[in-house]
């Protein structure tokens, strides 16, 4: 049997790992860890699947590379039990799964992250090892992968909530949120040495960097106000040649780990496979199922200098590309018809995103939301083809079998991520005069099939349970009267929902498309099966 049991026992049994073709790479871990503890260079904000599918797989070859003696440290902002069990057990080592199209598996022992920090601060260990971490001079990178949901310090309404609000008033020395902990290590940083650092979020939303920069300074303002923190703080947070926020755009399908994976490793004796579900709902494991394409592009603005992440395959490039790159993936590429895919695979009952690309009528209306919606709004960014990259997605990534994904993971939080996915790309056919607006068919049908979705019942009118958002309550109160079978039930209830700036980043009725949506979503609810035969008159199928 073989196990992550310690990096010890993993160096000592190389052989045997090999002899089961999983790759084990020479490290003196007991030096990696020294040196990073001493002087660390990058520190990772979210310890989820796709950290443990791409940051500390990048981290690994530069190692393994010979371009770095430093190691990668991972801190749970959230939820920490994914450190208590799915990292401390195994001294910190996960196994990469690169789950490949052909069907074949390639499967690598990853020894790069040096520590698993629950970053709580009424843990008093913890919270302190990450001040001095944040106040080492070497420290050049804080990467972040915690979801749109972790920037947010405002209400639908657009108030600060109550939580966040109690933590103004009290400070920074024990912050809750994410934002807040943010900004205290930061002010750590400011006092200790003024040093320069680049923080860098990966989440999958525009200028992503701009918004992770207006949170932390929004909090460091707030605290100014209530004379926590001075004005010289603020001057530091805002000085790009001390703190800067680089925009990026990540792209790797890491969904959560799948039982079948764990099988294949449990037939090769491999026993480090226990899936995880902790109590706030996160799914993780000692190894990580991915595939095999990934794409890291991110604007070179490091104040305190970087490892040559450029050398394992990360782009980087200006502003402007990083620009055209994440709207090309994110608002036409991918996300949408990932979007699209999770909505109406809830509703027709498919639990596979594979699955879903046999379906000839999804095929067709991602398609048209790809190729002929979107891409005419897409500027080639150079480095990436548009083409090449859509074409990837529909024919090789999303069919792939191997990549145990589903629609209800990609239907999590779907509230955050419509402004980007949809409304990008609505937003520039309003500026666009060769463009015309009402020419939009699949993005308002993929929109009112969201607003069906959240009725919670599929398309046999059966129960259907919604995935995790944290507007549901408020989605759903607006929703609450309108049933299946009685398509007038809907009037004048998506009214609120499609006129909210803060879900769509644009009001739908002022550019057009709320009465059509409000169309497509009544011929949605005629009866059983009117989510399919709405598909089929649109899509001419």
């Amino acid at each position: 049997m073989l196990e992550l049991k310690n990096k010890k026992y993993v160096r000592e049994n190389k052989i045997n790992f090999e002899r089961n073709n999983i790759h084990v790479t020479d490290i003196d871990d007991s030096e990696l860890y020294k040196k990073t503890f001493d002087t660390p260079i990058w520190i990772h904000f979210g310890a989820g699947n796709l950290f443990k599918g791409f940051h500390c797989v990048i981290a690994q070859k530069l190692i393994e590379q010979k371009l770095s003696n430093k190691g990668i440290i991972v801190a749970e902002l959230f939820d920490y039990e994914i450190i208590e069990k799915a990292y401390k057990p195994y001294d910190n080592l996960s196994l990469q799964v690169t789950t490949c199209a052909d069907g074949n598996i390639k499967l690598h022992v990853i020894s790069s992250i040096t520590e698993s920090i629950a970053a709580d601060s009424t843990d008093k260990v913890a919270w302190e090892r990450l001040k001095v971490i944040f106040a080492a001079p070497s420290l050049q990178i804080a990467t972040l992968s915690i979801t749109e949901k972790g920037y947010d310090l405002k209400t639908i309404n657009g108030l600060f909530k109550t939580d966040i609000l109690k933590e103004f008033d009290e400070g920074i020395v024990k912050p809750v949120s994410a934002m807040t902990k943010l900004t205290a290590l930061l002010y750590e940083r400011y006092k200790s040495n003024k040093t320069p650092i680049a923080l860098v979020s990966t989440d999958n939303f525009s200028h992503n960097g701009d918004k992770l920069k207006a949170a932390v300074i929004t909090v460091a303002n707030e605290w100014k106000l209530r004379k926590h923190v001075n004005q010289e703080f603020i001057d530091y947070l805002s000085d790009g040649k001390k703190v800067s926020f680089p925009w990026s755009m990540i792209d790797k399908i890491t969904p959560y780990p799948s039982q079948k994976i764990k099988q294949r490793l449990d037939e090769i004796g491999f026993i480090s496979t226990q899936i995880i579900k902790t109590s706030k709902n996160s799914i993780i494991a000692p190894f990580v199922n991915t595939e095999e394409a990934e794409y890291l592009v991110i604007e070179d603005t490091f104040p305190n200098g970087r490892p040559a992440l450029e050398k394992v395959g990360v782009y980087f490039c200006d502003k402007n590309t990083v620009d055209k790159v994440e709207k090309m993936k994110v608002c036409t590429c991918l996300n949408p018809l990932h979007s699209a895919l999770a909505i109406f695979g809830c509703i027709l009952g498919f639990t596979s995103i594979s699955d879903e690309l046999k379906d000839g009528d999804l095929i067709k209306l991602i398609s048209k939301i790809g190729y002929d919606e979107g891409m005419p709004v897409v500027v080639d960014p150079g480095i990436i083809k548009p083409f090449d990259f859509i074409n990837e997605v529909i024919n090789v990534r999303f069919p792939n079998p191997n990549i145990p994904d589903t629609p209800q993971r990609i239907a999590t939080d779907t509230s955050q991520k419509l402004s980007i996915r949809f409304g990008e790309t609505i937003k520039l056919y309003l500026k666009r005069p060769d463009l015309n607006i009402n020419s939009l068919i699949f993005i308002p049908l993929t929109i009112a099939g969201w607003c069906r979705y959240l009725i919670a019942r599929d398309d046999n009118n059966n129960p259907l349970t919604l995935s995790p958002d944290p507007l549901m309550p408020y989605l759903q109160a607006s929703l609450k009267d309108v049933k299946v079978g009685q398509p007038n039930s809907s009037n004048g209830k998506l009214v609120e929902i499609l006129s909210n700036e803060k879900i769509f980043g644009i009001n739908l009725y002022t550019v057009g498309l709320g009465k059509k949506i409000e169309k497509y979503f009544k011929e949605m609810l005629v009866g059983k099966g009117a989510v399919r035969k709405t598909l089929k008159k649109y899509l001419g199928t």
